[in-house]
């Protein structure tokens, strides 16, 4: 069965206002029906979202930081649990249920990365002083540390498990094998530093963005780049894969968020907004970030803005 094309053009939008000070990070679960967000007032919300804009939109706050909760991510098979890293070096598990923390853990520096394992087993997580640490979730507990003598920015796992990515100051990709963090490839891949790495969900590409202001595509299996987008003029901060791997969005210190079409590299659609940066230690994090997630009727954009939470809702009428 075939998708209905996306006709772009022809897209609404609400805003919902959130948080009081910067976000930092929002991801949407696996089905694609909650929405949560981490800020610099030290809170977490889950967003429970009529992607109609029918209904009014519920969320709940998860209290309990006492620092910035610069990433979170959902777990991969569970849609209604969530882990965020925080400023205050702890990483705390939530069930979007109740809004309790049922898992915590301190390690050893400031938190601002964080990422499942495409299986829910483990976590990996990344710090200001580019150190790595993966915990096992079922126990909650380190598992495995390395620290590397380079700036690490984003990190990221492939569809399988197998391979784990890191994006660098060098322009350089790491790939390593895991678990042994073995490295296996480093690919020059970009002539500044490489901010920020999106996996598709297919598991053919992955993407990455970089302070030249390009992205850049590669294929998995080849290790190869096949294209690149070059629609921004400015550092790119985040890009997000849709659910099926046909398009990618882009955002940068632009006035847009450009969507592209992945096998043609041509852009289908740019959405207006003010962006606005920042930088936490050796990742960038944007306050005008966006999780594209592309569903039958809907796309669904999250766009941060400096002092609260701008949710967009997009779809076809």
């Amino acid at each position: 069965m075939e998708e209905t094309p996306v006709n772009f053009k022809n897209l609404s939008s609400k805003e919902y206002q959130g948080h009081k000070k910067k976000v930092h990070s929002v991801a949407w679960n696996c089905t694609g029906t909650k929405l949560a967000s981490g800020s610099v007032d030290h809170t977490a919300r889950i967003w429970n979202i009529d992607v109609h804009g029918h209904s009014k939109v519920k969320d709940i706050e998860l209290k309990g930081h006492t620092d910035s909760v610069d990433q979170l991510c959902w777990d991969p098979k569970h849609t209604d649990l969530l882990a965020t890293a925080a400023g205050d070096k702890t990483v705390r598990l939530w069930d979007a249920r109740s809004g309790k923390c049922s898992q915590q853990v301190e390690l050893s520096g400031e938190n601002i990365n964080i990422t499942y394992k495409p299986d829910g087993t483990h976590l990996a997580v990344g710090n200001k002083e580019d150190e790595l640490t993966i915990l096992d979730v079922r126990k909650f507990k380190p598992i495995h540390r390395r620290k590397f003598n380079y700036e690490v920015n984003e990190i990221a796992w492939n569809t399988t498990g197998e391979v784990f990515f890191l994006t660098t100051g060098n322009g350089t990709v790491e790939v390593l094998a895991y678990p042994s963090l073995k490295v296996l490839h480093t690919l020059m891949a970009h002539t500044a530093g490489c901010y920020c790495i999106a996996i598709d969900p297919v598991g053919r590409y992955f993407a990455v963005g970089s302070a030249d202001s390009l992205v850049s595509l590669w294929d998995i299996s080849e290790m190869l780049c096949v294209r690149t987008f070059t629609k921004l003029e400015w550092p790119v901060r985040t890009i997000s894969f849709n659910y099926t791997g046909e398009f990618i969005a882009s955002a940068s210190e632009d006035p847009f968020i450009d969507i592209s079409n992945v096998k043609t590299g041509r852009s289908v659609h740019q959405i207006p907004c003010k962006a606005a940066m920042n930088s936490v230690g050796g990742i960038l994090s944007t306050t005008c970030s966006l999780m594209l997630e592309m569903t039958r009727i809907s796309i669904k954009l999250m766009k941060v803005s400096f002092a609260f939470l701008v949710l967009r809702v997009l779809s076809c009428p």
